[in-house]
């Protein structure tokens, strides 16, 4: 049996070692989340560690143990590794659910909380076929690539594909009443598709969308973001109405394709704002136009819609609604979507990727204010 570890700069070093260990779900060190019960290392090198996961059928106990070995294999005198996965108790369990959320581990939507800088937009369009679950998860996967925290909420229940534009088939995993989302590409993704078998279709009235959205903002624990994008369904119906109440901070993002009739209807996506007391953050046009091999543009559904929309918002709103880029049709952007690989990943030298990129920088790069905010100062 392996003995504490006596020598301190070797102790030093295996904890330094494994504070580097990041759990895939929860996106923090397993030291900091109190998953390491124990770990030691006999007079020949072997370290023995012994992980808490905090369910038994962790569907990502490969990962921690394959990054656990790794780690500690990277300190000098450790020269092999045993990992040993047991499960929380229900009290170790509790204990965390408490860290995560907070004094008294109590249930909430935390983007409300006054100390929240998490910039929250919602997604929009007049009407469906415009690229919008595109838009938003191209956008997210470009701001995680910068280093940002990011996740989406898939809120287009009927109509939801999310997880098939970023490649994801594993379920959240449960613990008690609290959900960990999937992640991919550095993103947390929640969707109702991931707890449907099959294309199985979600026939549900209002009040059942309502409690769907408010379970993933309360349960489901996207920890301290940066950006949450929701893919919202087209229109001003049910899921538009249940995220001004339940998230009265969210700004709108609106995207349309050029032609003027797309225009029209997506003016009343963005113009909800003004009963909602929302913000409109801007306009996105997409399918502007066609690149031609000889450097040319072929414009198939006209032109001049996205900024139309922009102005006419302008209007509406009584405040400034950018055009905040042009997003040109691409056959990789659709390919893209069928691998499940987003183009700003995938092909990021591509025309589309730049100009997705090029917007997701307007979003980082947006001062988030301090109104509001408790910044802890106290008089002298």
């Amino acid at each position: 049996m392996s003995e504490p570890i006596a020598n301190t700069a070797l102790a030093e070093a295996v904890n330094a070692a494994l504070a580097t260990v990041i759990d895939p779900e929860l996106r923090r060190p397993i030291t900091e989340l109190g998953m390491v019960e124990s770990v030691a290392v006999d007079d020949a090198g072997r370290a023995s560690l012994v992980v808490l996961l905090t369910i038994s059928g962790c569907p990502l106990r490969e990962t921690i143990t394959a990054d656990a070995t790794n780690a500690l294999l990277a300190v000098p005198g450790v020269a092999a590794v045993d990992v040993e996965l047991k499960v929380m108790t229900q009290e170790q369990r509790d204990a965390l659910k408490e860290l995560l959320r907070g004094q008294g581990g109590q249930r909430g939507i935390p983007f409300n909380e006054p100390g929240s800088l998490t910039r929250v937009y919602a997604v929009a369009s007049g009407k469906g076929g415009v690229g919008k679950s595109s838009v938003t998860v191209n956008l997210a996967c470009a701001l995680a690539a910068q280093g940002l925290r990011v996740g989406i909420v898939d809120a287009d229940v009927y109509g939801f594909s999310v997880p098939g534009l970023m490649g994801i088939t594993q379920q959240p995993t449960r613990v008690d009443d609290m959900i960990l989302p999937p992640v991919a590409y550095g993103v947390k993704v929640i969707s109702i598709g991931m707890f449907v078998s099959g294309n199985q279709p979600v026939a549900w009235r209002g009040p059942m969308l309502h409690r769907a959205l408010e379970q993933f903002l309360t349960d489901v624990y996207f920890g301290d973001l940066d950006a949450l994008f929701l893919d919202l369904p087209p229109g001003t119906g049910d899921i538009a109405i249940s995220v001004a109440q339940l998230l009265p901070k969210a700004e709108i993002l609106v995207v349309t394709t050029p032609q003027a009739a797309a225009a029209d209807v997506a003016e009343r996506a963005g113009a909800i704002a003004t009963q909602t007391g929302q913000k409109v953050a801007g306009v996105i046009e997409n399918m502007s136009y066609l690149e031609m091999p000889d450097g040319g543009r072929m414009e198939l559904f006209g032109s001049g819609g996205g900024q139309v929309l922009a102005e006419r918002l302008t209007a509406t709103v009584g405040a400034e609604v950018p055009l905040l880029g042009q997003i040109p049709l691409d056959i990789q952007l659709r390919e893209g979507g069928d691998t499940g690989v987003p183009i700003v990943l995938g092909q990021a030298g591509t025309p589309a990727a730049a100009a997705l990129s090029g917007i997701a920088g307007q979003l980082a790069a947006r001062p988030r204010g301090l109104a509001g905010m408790k910044l802890g100062l106290q008089p002298r």
